[in-house]
């Protein structure tokens, strides 16, 4: 219960803790982002890491001269294009093992014909727009590799959306995470930048699956 209350603090005071942690141990900070990005794009049971608000964060104090921006930049980059690699290779490792390739409760070889088709044809798409919703942005690169997604598509996009991620929200931080109005409400943004990508993604869902009732009906 204890860790729970920690990991919501942590997630909603980032900021607080981020700077706490770079006056106490300086240039490790480089190695405590580095750690939570791979970790909640790279291990598919870790998706409630912050991602967003962190980058924005660090933008933000970088802004402020705590930490040189190009490396704090080059580090999360690194560590999110590797992230989603792990969790692909999981993916495309795991899945024939665990569903057995036959029609079972767990499988459907129907279902993964329609994913590996889906991936194929509008996977890059996916894979760059879930980066910027989090939940989704630890599974999608999971079930790209267990949907067989072609890896060398996969790691273009991967590349590409680790490159707008990154820099587009480090940058942000980095130009408006310090004036007045932000810190005052730097909680209650947080907040949105975790809620309002997922309402978005909940909403798409419900409107493809209605798209998709409606097309079976006809």
């Amino acid at each position: 219960m204890e860790s729970a209350t920690f990991l919501i603090d942590f997630i909603l005071h980032i900021d607080k803790h981020l700077a706490e942690f770079v006056q106490l141990h300086g240039t490790w900070v480089y190695g405590l982002l580095f750690l939570i990005v791979f970790v909640e794009t790279g291990l598919v049971v870790m998706p409630f890491l912050p991602g967003d608000s962190l980058l924005f964060m660090v933008g933000a104090l970088a802004a402020g001269g705590a930490m040189s921006l190009p490396v704090a930049m080059g580090v999360l980059l690194v560590a999110a294009i590797l992230g989603d690699q792990l969790n692909y290779s999981i993916g495309r490792y795991l899945g024939p093992k665990v569903f057995q390739w036959e029609d079972s409760r767990w499988f459907s070889r129907k279902g993964f014909d329609a994913a590996h088709r889906f991936y194929e044809e509008r996977g890059g798409i996916t894979i760059i727009l879930a980066r910027f919703m989090p939940f989704i942005r630890t599974f999608a690169p999971f079930v790209a590799g267990v949907a067989e997604m072609n890896r060398v598509t996969f790691t273009l996009y991967n590349v590409v959306g680790a490159l707008i991620w990154v820099v587009g929200l480090t940058l942000a931080g980095y130009f408006f995470g310090n004036i007045a109005f932000v810190q005052q409400h730097l909680s209650k943004i947080i907040l949105a930048m975790i809620i309002v990508p997922g309402l978005i993604a909940i909403f798409g869902a419900w409107k493809a699956g209605r798209q998709e009732a409606k097309g079976q009906q006809a």
